[in-house]
């Protein structure tokens, strides 16, 4: 099959629609529409059915395949749920309040990840986009709204990537949400799951098991095929789908080391680059492998989980799972961090049993995401705590410093700005024989941990499908310190824009030294020639240093020493 083209998903053209399915191993496909019957399809070389049906906006539809009905793997639209008809949706039809709205440069991002439906779908969203970027937040990303069975995920079991989650609204809200955001200078992020579908209500390998390589797997079953033509432009024509028909500014592509074909990766970032040459387009990826050679291939960015985990383990003592590998001498490996982006860059992790990551230092400071809390490092603790729940505050606001004044690009999580005190846990809702294996698998996954030595420790971790897992997410600005964590972080956000991030196209690392077992300072030249000093402790006394003499740009005025819980910055011109 050619490379181009829209080859998945209804085609609404004029008074019909034209569907299409790859399906190449099947004998006979038919579209059902609701109200006209059964509509055979006929077969291409490449394994594509296709025909066209007088069909308008709003139609409900599914495939039929070898006598099985089943919803659109493009769907655009799930008006009921994943196992019922497809919706045909007229793409056209919304009309953009902004259409010249082109995005914003790299260099002045700061992401906000949240989660639609924690937050109230997308109208819920579009309700607090003021306040977030009366933060100084210049960009939300929202986690994957792939439809998924039930009327609430955490995101990552999606099943039908091209159709917008219905618990969250229509097509036109979601439209609506990005045209309202950019209306505030907001650049709106996607979060794209392509290494694996959920498990309920995914089609695909009943009637295109090509879709699969049954000899390659990830930890969600057999891996996706990447190798086949058609499989590659599914989900290109997918990223372009959110960033073409939705304006979508970026997308952070989720856990691409589990993309057995690499290459598939560098020509899905230079066609969406090509087909957006008038835009500013980001491409963020998560990539466990570090591999530093990505992200001068097409892409803006990696999500450093490095960052998160050395400051977790300086933060929280905490030395269980992954955090292992950043156990010993935590303060080295935050000025590797600071300095070079990466810690692990082909040294042996512990916690995976081989080597990790390729040497980082010659990237500049924004080819980095860093965070001190996501969905991940909160929703994967079996108690979704926060870091509020586990971390000293004077020290957890010394982090929250650091992180928005340095080069590196800063991700908040949403109710950080707030110092939320409620969990974000893992929630699902499935049902039956499912339900009952992703719930005790969820506690199986934490037998031995510290805190859960035992059964009756595991069944105190809340039950994935409850009803009240999903609500006890949902956070608030109730909290004693809320105004406090407000007005610091619209403070450093305020200094990073006026001060910072002008100079950041350009900027790049001069040296990160350890002073004391929990203390750091690190240098940037920036782009406009002055230097750019951090100076964090993380411990309990002062440390004694070789600071600065310039004023502060943020802190205390202090003499040759770095108070306790304290971060300090300066800027020499």
């Amino acid at each position: 099959m050619s490379g181009g083209g829209n080859r998945f998903g209804p085609r609404l053209g004029g008074d019909h629609t034209t569907f299409q399915l790859w399906a190449p191993s099947a004998k006979a496909v038919g579209v059902a529409i609701e109200g006209q019957g059964l509509i055979t399809l006929t077969r291409d070389a490449d394994g594509f059915w296709s025909g066209s049906a007088p069909a308008h906006a709003g139609a409900r539809y599914r495939f039929e395949v070898n006598g099985r009905r089943v919803p659109d793997p493009a769907s655009r639209f799930q008006p009921d749920d994943v196992n019922d008809p497809s919706e045909v949706i007229d793409p056209r039809a919304y009309v953009w309040r902004h259409p010249d709205w082109a995005g914003r440069p790299w260099e002045e991002t700061v992401l906000y990840e949240l989660h639609a439906g924690v937050l109230g779908g997308f109208q819920g969203v579009r309700e607090r986009l003021k306040a977030i970027a009366d933060l100084g937040v210049t960009a939300i990303e929202l986690m994957p709204i792939g439809d998924f069975a039930g009327a609430r995920n955490w995101g990552y079991d999606g099943v039908l990537p091209f159709a917008p989650a219905s618990a969250y609204g229509r097509p036109d809200d979601l439209r609506a949400l990005v045209d309202e955001a950019h209306g505030l200078g907001l650049m709106v992020f996607l979060d794209v799951v392509y290494n694996h579908f959920g498990p309920e209500g995914n089609w695909l390998p009943s009637y295109a098991p090509a879709f699969f390589d049954e000899a390659k797997h990830t930890p969600w079953g057999a891996a996706i095929d990447f190798h086949k033509p058609a499989v590659r432009r599914f989900f290109t024509e997918n990223a372009l789908y959110w960033l073409e028909d939705f304006r979508f500014d970026g997308l952070r592509l989720d856990a691409v080391h589990q993309i057995l074909d690499r290459s598939w990766l560098v020509e899905v970032a230079a066609e969406l680059r090509a087909r957006l040459p008038d835009r500013h387009v980001h491409l963020v990826v998560e990539n466990e492998k570090n591999d530093a050679k990505l992200l001068t291939q097409g892409f803006d960015a990696q999500w450093n989980d490095d960052f998160h985990n050395v400051l977790h383990v300086l933060l929280t003592g905490e030395t269980q799972t992954y955090y292992c590998d950043f156990a010993d001498q935590p303060a080295r490996r935050l000025a590797r961090c600071l300095g070079e982006g990466f810690i692990y860059q082909g040294e042996e992790s512990a916690n995976l049993g081989r080597p990790r990551g390729e040497p980082s230092g010659a990237l500049p400071p924004t080819a980095f995401v860093s965070f001190l809390q996501n969905h991940d490092q909160v929703g994967n603790r079996a108690l979704g705590e926060r870091l509020t729940r586990l971390a000293d505050p004077a020290a957890l606001k010394a982090a929250m410093t650091l992180l928005l004044l340095c080069p590196q690009v800063p991700m908040l999580f949403m109710g950080e700005e707030v110092g939320a005190r409620e969990p974000f846990l893992f929630f699902t809702d499935f049902h039956g024989d499912l339900a009952k294996a992703v719930r005790e698998g969820r506690r199986r996954e934490f037998t031995g941990q510290p805190g859960f030595s035992d059964e009756s420790d595991c069944a105190k971790i809340p039950d994935p499908n409850a009803a009240s897992t999903f609500e006890a997410s949902r956070w608030t600005a109730d909290v004693p310190d809320a105004d406090e964590w407000r007005a610091l972080i619209t403070s450093l956000l305020a200094l990073r824009r006026d001060r910072i991030a002008p100079a950041l196209k350009g900027c790049r690392s001069i040296d990160a030294v350890v002073l004391d077992e929990k203390a750091v300072l690190a240098r940037w030249r920036l782009a406009d020639g002055a230097t750019l000093t951090i100076a964090i402790n993380l411990g309990p006394t002062s440390v004694k240093a070789d600071l600065p003499e310039t004023p502060l740009l943020f802190g205390a005025p202090i003499e040759d020493a770095v108070p306790p819980f304290t971060t300090l910055a300066w800027i020499e011109p």
